[in-house]
């Protein structure tokens, strides 16, 4: 079974392991690679795949997520 993406690096791609590939009509293809990379940076000249032009732009992600029980505790000490 293919593995949900996880980051490895805040600013980096995403890595999907063991990934199927689905093309646009819905069809389900394996990948010749073990892992792929995703493109966060939308710069990328190989869209969806990332081609490293993440590094040469300097691309920074706007917030990183935070787990809801993160933002329940923030928000009980800002109500405080």
């Amino acid at each position: 079974m293919a593995e949900q993406a996880k980051i490895a690096a805040l600013d980096g791609p995403h890595p999907v392991k063991d990934p199927i590939v689905v093309d646009a009509e819905g069809n389900e293809f394996r990948s010749e690679h073990e892992t792929i990379a995703l493109c966060r940076c939308s710069v990328a000249t190989t869209k969806p795949f990332c081609d490293g032009t993440h590094s040469k732009i300097g691309f920074q992600v706007a917030e990183r997520a935070v787990r809801e029980e993160e933002e329940q505790q923030e928000g009980g000490r800002a109500a405080r």
